[in-house]
């Protein structure tokens, strides 16, 4: 049975105009595939004021969040009657959501009480706007004459217990989705399933990370064995570059799941970093279209990269970073250097986006979001203290306002010059390259550059290395 499994995002159900866009598309799809399984976001902005709510009440503010209930009460209510003019389903719908709400306020309650927001309770919280949405949507496409029924992921995705970025148990969670959405595909009902949230084995609730929808729809295919996976946003697929930055960026039509795993890890909104693993294992195709421009194709993702050689894809860009850099003539030769800085930083719990090395081994540096900066050299200063007193290390600092560009391309891999041209196209607009890694997948080239030269690179990039100084 050809199945298919369309995710779309919260601008895509963001309100009543785009959920009737989502659901005139889900109408159509109904006739190309047999199983048919849709995963929706909560509406534009609700997940932002839930975790405004529970924060606010956790500094002991008994105000925002009354105000944000009443806000996202009228928002839902206003969606729900421009959606639904069946009086009993509207009825009971407003009912179900009313319950969600107050559900918010009484944990909002608690929040206050105990003056902290536990990871755990975050994401009860959080997980609200999913579960109303769905059950909007769910409502409309009954409207429609579609059999549909809302279906909360707490019930399909097992995870693990880290709250707020939690991992799915692929076995546990493929056994649960087949034994609960197989007999509803089978009779012909939609499940309309929520995103970015899971549960543990024992039932509870837990969250994917933010923009974890993708991660979810691609889960469930997996499950699933599904054909294909569509995720719906508000552009026309994986663009070559950051069209606010460029705007004659276009659309690349086909990349492979290293290309655009190198892309969502690199900073492109389109995809959640994870989204790629789960149908990488099963060899699913995964497409990027757009909910309010529909008869585009989209960008499709597959195993295999369609690359001509030298080909630059797309380039992208990570702000708000900082470099540090461990440093001294002691470290050459001296094992396990490398091995304690990063532990260090590991207990810190920073994000590592990229390292460099020179091969003196007088030097490492590598890129951290600036957040962390201080943390991360308390730690190594503490791990190191020994040899920063003996002069071994001469000092551990950092450079603020960096921000990593990326080139990205599969064409790239086994190609001479590419980093000939890059390099080029930077000095042309006298850009200095701080630091250069190149992963061993040879499809990314990631540079470091001061933040006020790094929207001149990108262009520069974009105009010189993808369009070849068209």
């Amino acid at each position: 049975m050809k199945t298919l499994v369309m995710k779309f995002g919260g601008t895509s159900v963001g309100g009543a105009p785009a959920i009737l866009q989502a659901a005139a598309i889900v109408q159509e799809q109904v006739q190309a595939w047999e199983h048919l399984v849709v995963i929706v976001s909560a509406m534009r902005g609700v997940t932002d004021a839930l975790i405004q709510g529970a924060r606010t009440a956790a500094s002991g503010d008994g105000q925002t969040y009354p105000a944000l209930v009443t806000d996202l009460r009228v928002k839902h209510t206003l969606a729900v009657a421009e959606l639904l003019s069946d009086t009993d389903e509207r009825t009971a719908l407003l009912k179900a959501l009313d319950a969600y709400l107050d559900e918010f306020a009484t944990f909002c309650r608690s929040v206050q009480v105990l003056g902290e927001v536990t990871p755990r309770a975050m994401d009860a919280i959080s997980s609200l706007g999913e579960r109303m949405n769905a059950r909007i949507v769910a409502a409309r496409l009954r409207q429609e004459g579609l059999r549909s029924e809302a279906v909360d992921a707490t019930e399909l995705i097992v995870t693990d217990r880290r709250f707020q970025q939690a991992a799915p148990l692929m076995d546990a969670t493929r056994a649960r989705t087949q034994a609960r959405l197989l007999p509803l595909l089978e009779a012909g009902i939609i499940p309309v399933v929520t995103g970015f949230i899971g549960a543990t084995e024992d039932g509870i609730t837990t969250t994917l990370g933010r923009g974890g929808s993708d991660y979810s729809a691609s889960i469930l295919g997996a499950a699933l064995d599904a054909d294909e996976v569509w995720t719906w946003t508000d552009v026309d697929g994986v663009l070559t570059t950051d069209p606010r930055i460029v705007p004659d960026a276009r659309v690349i039509p086909v990349l492979s799941y290293s290309e655009v795993g190198e892309l969502a890890y690199f900073g492109a909104k389109v995809l959640h970093p994870k989204t790629i693993s789960p149908v990488v294992e099963r060899g699913i195709p995964l497409w990027v279209k757009n909910t309010f421009n529909p008869t585009c194709p989209g960008t499709r993702i597959v195993r295999e990269p369609e690359s001509t050689p030298g080909t630059v894809k797309a380039v992208s860009a990570i702000k708000g970073l900082s470099m540090v850099n461990v440093e001294g003539r002691g470290m050459m030769g001296v094992p396990g250097i490398a091995a304690r800085t990063f532990a260090a930083v590991a207990s810190q719990g920073a994000s590592v986006l990229m390292i460099s090395q020179a091969s003196s081994e007088q030097s490492i540096c590598f890129v951290i979001p600036t957040e962390a900066v201080a943390g991360v050299i308390a730690a190594i200063e503490e791990e190191m203290a020994l040899e920063l007193s003996r002069r071994d290390i001469d000092r551990v600092w950092a450079m603020d306002d960096v921000v990593i560009v990326t080139a990205i391309g599969a064409g790239m891999r086994g190609t001479p010059g590419v980093a000939a041209r890059i390099f080029g196209a930077l000095a042309q607009k006298q850009i200095n390259v701080i630091a250069i890694a190149q992963g061993s997948s040879e499809c990314s080239i990631s540079l470091v550059v001061a933040a006020d030269q790094a929207t001149e690179a990108v262009r520069q990039l974009h105009a010189e290395v993808i369009n070849g100084g068209e």
